[in-house]
């Protein structure tokens, strides 16, 4: 880190032309500041500034290189500007200065400030460029001698920087003069450190602005360009990063910084360093070696900026596949920083900084004592390194709210276990630039991360591929990526039907496990979610960047089974986990661009769920928005629906809340005040409608405080919805339907005048719901066709656009801290993922969001909570029909099974690969089954139900291949009340066979339609299959459920198949 250069330092010469009135001195820093000189020098006299009468400082000319000077230190920091080839003498009431005629124009403006804020004199000596100065500067020797003799000395003490050799005629003719004037001459550098040492707002405030830039130009231009460079395997040297950093650091726009660039400067030219040969002192350099990023490899980087010359520094260690005592080393050294970091208190001794961090190496590993730095830093800012503020283990000094340290800290040519000679030998260094606080320390560097998992690198999948040659990148991306987001693998051409397959096997594992559990807990009915929660200090995406699934292209990638997102970064798929996303919008615009834009959980933003967490990761670097374009708009609503809802699943699994208690009265609305208007939709209908024989009159609809309240004109037409009782809101804006509606699915029932209900719509009509008769059919260019269709449009986009603004401040309500238990957001409905199915009565179009599966056009509603379902199971499958239907098995098994029936085949992949993404299991089977049997067995004997494999006796391939051996054998799981050995029990009970097979059907079909010969009415099947119920204990079925067995025992007789010789097709085994 060579120090030659005057940097950024502002000059009153830089200029030819403009004179003084370029500059500016800001009056207000220059009084506060050389009051504080005064007063400083005054009471510290005797201690830090050698009991000097005066102060001589004299500020060398401009030089090209780079260079801390307590002179120019003391020139910025006072005025504002480095003054080069200036004497400036500070007496108790004269300040004399010698300079040139442009410099002392500028001065003349300090004369009144000065005189008022320590009532000294300002007087100048200008020197004219022929002038060699030995008359100006005998008056000033003059002046300081008729000051001793008032003083009662004589000779007078005069304090000076020693360590500053005189550079150009001016200062050394001075330096001469000086010494031979007989006077007593005094070293203050120690003054000039203690005064320096603790900075005000304003520099506080220069110091974080270079640690912001310097921080991110490490974070986004440094790491990404490494990880590019080693993923392209690309030959660069170490001088040519330095340079490019460099360049970086002087263009702040590059890194998207918002400073100006003519206010910033490098500290010194940024360290890259690799391949076993390591310098940690500040004054090392960037050699021309090329950057070495083999196996068990190490590349230190170090980058400092200054802004208005006040400096921040930062350092860290990437690690490439680490060996074990490299990883040690790290995590040690990573210890030992922060708990020099911690140290930093005010009252603390400066030497308590490294006395903690070599405590922390002397507990975890003793033997890297040895390698550790002598020192824990240094004082930083105007200076890089500020003399007598060294973090040694001797330094007495004690630390003040303001003072800012430089956190350096490293282990020295550790040996190592490796096969290259560039990799035994290797150093690691972290460097922070820290704010001492009246509290505790503030780290200004720490968006650039220094977390294990961020700096550590792995090329190697498994040991296998550690074994293969080295080959150039190619294309098809066959070379693993040494990123801690991406890793490449030769194995990417399994199908999507296989990989669902296997998901399918270990979410089947999976959902025993989690059922047998939850039986064996004595309840059947809903659980608090899935499994036991993690602490939120647990959450962990990936532990190990081998455990990250392999990328097929640069493109967003949700891992269900990790619960984490993967984003595309500079070419590396970098992981978050899902807890850490706030919330995923996606925006079309008129050209078919999709957008999306995730924004996280972050630190210190208001509201953030995750603060707690984040207190025990002070170090952690977030990221708090990313956005993405697209061109397929398809991908990107499939990408926001599988976030929000792996979002949803996680948060619920998190918060562990069990389904909220049933509310017996509901809590009282409290209305808006004059001062906050409601939140208001106007001329909405509801659904369920108001009883009463007069109109139905639209109403008004509004958010309060607490809830919302749908009113007409009509006093007793009011309905409240309290925000505590909602469970899902959905808005679903009209696109190919008639109405754009706000529907709210409730915990609790309300009252919507006579009615009980647990949904509540509200709705406007887009377009007329009429259609003019006669008058034959209109052109399709007749100007009033047109000129109507146009304001349909525009008034369904407006009445769109309306609730849509009401939604966006709605969930910006709802963000506020009181509500944030509830977790509450408007749900919008995917069509592109919808189905036409039979859910009630009629066909209707059914349709996932982020957190259920809804139907909200039709009545009555549908609204099914993912998070609810047990299984998923697909009926009616595989046997060539243009239909299936769905049963959907509850984890409260004293619940209905929800069934959808007549669901188009078409849609059956649609369907699987969504139940998939949505970490549902999901069968199939070929044949309906009567599932509330089933239901009451596995409640009746739970132990018996988890012997027998749980769920998979519904797997229909495992149980095709248990029957090829057997014919009428039952392998699989048989729930029944009876006996199975019994076989007069098994003939009573075949008509109550839980699964209609196609061996019942040919077997009743003459029987059946002997029945339907004798010309039976429906009222009498009806009878008859009332009495069965009865007989059978099934008299609690519903009014569908014994509709459909109806249909099902008379009405589905079918021939058999007489393309098998045998009779029919392969059986499944019979389920009694």
């Amino acid at each position: 880190m060579a120090e030659h250069r005057n940097g950024n330092a502002k000059t009153t010469n830089v200029k030819a032309s403009g004179g003084a009135n370029a500059y500016t001195i800001n009056l207000d820093n220059f009084g506060k500041r050389l009051n504080l000189l005064y007063s400083h020098w005054n009471e510290f006299n005797d201690d830090l500034w050698g009991a000097s009468e005066v102060l001589a400082i004299a500020t060398p000319p401009p030089s090209e290189d780079l260079r801390y000077l307590k002179s120019s230190a003391l020139n910025i920091w006072l005025l504002g500007y480095e003054f080069p080839d200036t004497i400036m003498v500070f007496m108790k009431k004269q300040i004399h200065f010698l300079c040139s005629q442009k410099k002392a124009s500028l001065l003349e403006a300090v004369k009144k400030s000065a005189m008022e804020v320590v009532g000294a004199e300002v007087v100048m000596h200008v020197k004219v460029k022929s002038d060699d100065g030995i008359e100006l500067m005998e008056s000033i020797f003059g002046a300081v001698r008729a000051q001793s003799k008032l003083d009662g000395h004589d000779t007078p003490v005069v304090g000076f920087i020693a360590r500053e050799a005189p550079e150009g005629n001016l200062l050394e003719t001075w330096a001469d003069k000086l010494k031979n004037a007989n006077f007593q001459l005094s070293d203050i550098t120690n003054g000039f450190s203690d005064l320096f040492a603790v900075k005000d707002s304003a520099e506080i405030t220069n110091v974080k602005k270079a640690a912001y830039l310097t921080s991110s130009v490490m974070k986004n231009f440094v790491v990404p360009k490494l990880e590019k460079v080693i993923d392209e395997e690309k030959k660069i040297s170490h001088s040519s990063l330095m340079d490019d950093t460099e360049k970086v650091i002087l263009e702040p726009s590059r890194v998207k910084v918002k400073l100006k660039a003519e206010n910033i400067d490098i500290c010194y030219p940024p360290i890259f360093q690799s391949g076993g040969w390591f310098d940690l002192k500040p004054s090392a350099t960037s050699n021309d070696e090329n950057l070495y990023y083999d196996s068990t490899s190490v590349i230190i980087c170090a980058i400092g900026s200054r802004y208005n010359s006040y400096c921040s520094n930062v350092a860290r260690t990437f690690l490439i596949d680490a060996n074990a005592t490299q990883s040690k080393a790290y995590e040690v050294l990573l210890k030992a920083h922060d708990a020099a970091i911690s140290a930093l208190k005010p009252g603390n001794k400066a030497a308590t900084a490294y006395q903690a961090a070599l405590s922390a190496v002397e507990k975890d590993a003793p033997e890297f004592v040895a390698n550790l730095t002598k020192s824990a830093g240094t004082g930083i800012g105007l200076e890089f390194r500020e003399s007598g503020l060294s973090l040694n283990g001797k330094n007495e000094q004690i630390l003040k709210p303001g003072m800012v340290f430089n956190v350096s800290l490293g282990f020295q040519n550790l040996q190592t276990e490796s096969k290259s000679p560039k990799t035994q030998k290797v150093s690691l260094l972290l460097a922070d630039t820290v704010i001492v606080g009246e509290n505790s320390p503030e780290v200004v560097t720490s968006i650039s991360s220094k977390a294990v998992k961020d700096v550590a690198y792995s090329f190697n999948e498994d040991d296998d591929e550690e074994e293969l040659p080295k080959v150039k990148v190619e294309a098809n991306g066959s070379k693993a990526l040494p990123s801690k987001a991406t890793l490449r693998s030769v194995n990417q051409d399994m199908s999507k039907e296989e990989l669902r397959r296997q998901h399918q096997a270990e979410l089947a594992r999976q959902k025993n496990e989690e059922t047998a559990r939850r039986l064996a807990g004595g309840g059947s009915g809903l659980m608090n979610n899935q499994g036991a929660a993690k602490l939120s200090g647990e959450l962990c995406a990936y532990k190990n960047v081998n455990d990250l699934p392999t990328p097929r292209d640069l493109m967003i990638q949700i891992d269900q089974r990790n619960e984490a997102i993967l984003l595309p970064i500079y070419g590396s798929m970098v992981p978050f986990h899902v807890a850490m996303v706030k919330s995923v919008t996606s925006q079309q615009d008129t050209n078919r661009t999709c957008y999306i834009r995730i924004i996280f959980n972050v630190p210190g933003t208001p509201f953030n769920p995750h603060d707690a967490n984040s207190q025990k990761f002070q170090s952690s670097i977030y990221v708090k928005e990313v956005s993405f374009r697209s061109k397929d708009p398809r991908h990107i609503s499939e990408v926001v629906q599988l976030i929000k809802t792996l979002r949803r699943q996680v948060t619920s699994r998190e918060s562990e809340k069990a389904e909220r208690a049933t509310l017996v009265t509901q809590e009282k609305l409290q209305l808006s005040g004059a001062k906050f208007k409601p939140i208001r939709l106007s001329d909405l209908w509801i659904r369920p409608v108001f009883g009463g024989r007069g109109r139905k009159l639209t109403g008004t609809f509004e958010a309060h405080s607490n809830g919302f309240r749908y009113s007409t004109s009509r006093p007793d037409e009011r309905v409240d919805i309290m925000f505590g009782n909602i469970k899902h809101a959905f808005f679903q804006p009209a696109e190919k339907e008639m109405i754009t509606l706000l529907h709210f699915h409730l915990h609790n029932h309300i009252m919507v005048g006579n009615k009980k209900t647990k949904d509540v719509q509200f709705y406007i009509e887009v377009m007329d719901v009429v259609q003019t008769l006669g008058g034959g059919k209109r052109s399709a260019y007749d100007p009033d066709e047109i000129e109507e269709e146009q304001r349909e449009r525009d008034r369904k986009n407006k009445i769109n656009m309306d609730f849509q603004n009401f939604v966006n401040r709605v969930n910006d309500l709802w963000g506020q801290p009181q509500f944030k238990g509830l977790d509450l957001e408007f749900d919008q409905p995917f069509r592109d993922l919808g189905f036409h199915g039979v859910p009630h009565k009629a066909s209707a179009f059914i349709v996932p969001t982020s957190s259920c599966l809804v139907e909200l056009i039709e009545t009555p509603f549908v609204v099914i909570t993912l998070n609810e379902i047990e299984i998923v199971n697909l009926e009616r499958v595989g046997l060539g029909q243009k239909n299936f239907d769905m049963a959907i098995v509850f984890k409260d098994f004293k619940r209905d099974v929800f069934r959808i029936d007549s669901i188009p085949s078409t849609s059956l992949d649609g369907i699987k690969e969504w139940i998939d993404t949505t970490d549902l299991k999901y069968y199939e089977s070929r044949l309906n089954l009567n599932w509330r049997p089933i239901l009451k067995t596995i409640t009746d004997d739970p132990e018996k139900f988890i012997e027998d494999g749980g769920w998979e006796f519904l797997n229909m391939e495992a149980s095709d291949s248990d029957s090829d051996n057997s014919q009428e054998s039952d392998q699989g799981y048989e729930p029944s009340d009876v006996q199975s050995d019994s076989v007069s029990d098994d003939e009573e009970d075949d008509s109550a066979s839980l699964v209609e097979s196609e061996d019942d059907d040919e077997e009743d079909s003459e029987e059946d339609l002997e029945e339907e010969e004798e010309g039976k009415t429906w009222e009498e099947l009806e009878r008859e299959a009332s009495k069965a119920d009865r007989e059978k204990g099934d008299e609690s079925d519903s009014e569908d459920e014994r509709k459909r067995r109806k249909i099902q025992a008379f009405g589905k007789a079918r021939v058999p198949d007489k393309r098998n010789p045998v009779g029919s097709l392969p059986k499944r085994p019979k389920f009694r």
